[in-house]
């Protein structure tokens, strides 16, 4: 599926995520964690570690990754697969901002590396 005919939703403004840092939304049982870095990107995985599902949004932003707050766990907020050693991944959401405003795709989910 291309960018453009993807479904999109608006799921807020730019400037409601903190730099470095990230807000949840929920989408049916699912929370969706919206990261923006210091670039100004925006990555959406699902809030929850492949390892004991530690909420990832609690955790610290670096690079294009987010540290697990529980056990540490490296995680990439490109691919939501683990860093290093660690395996496992979690669910990604493709994102795109127009205007100031972050819409994420959610009918179709990335497919993650097993």
């Amino acid at each position: 599926m291309t960018s453009e005919t993807m479904s999109w939703t608006e799921v807020g403004q730019l400037s409601e995520i903190p730099v470095q840092g990230a807000r949840c939304i929920k989408m049916g049982e699912t929370t969706i964690a919206l990261f923006r870095t210091i670039q100004n990107e925006v990555f959406a995985i699902e809030d929850k570690c492949p390892h004991k599902k530690g909420p990832l949004s609690q955790g610290i932003v670096h690079d294009n990754c987010v540290t697990c707050p529980l056990h540490n766990w490296v995680i990439s907020l490109e691919t939501g697969t683990a860093q290093g050693a660690d395996e496992g991944s979690t669910l990604t959401f493709s994102t795109r901002i127009e205007n100031g405003i972050v819409s994420i795709a959610l009918s179709a989910p990335k497919e993650v590396a097993a």
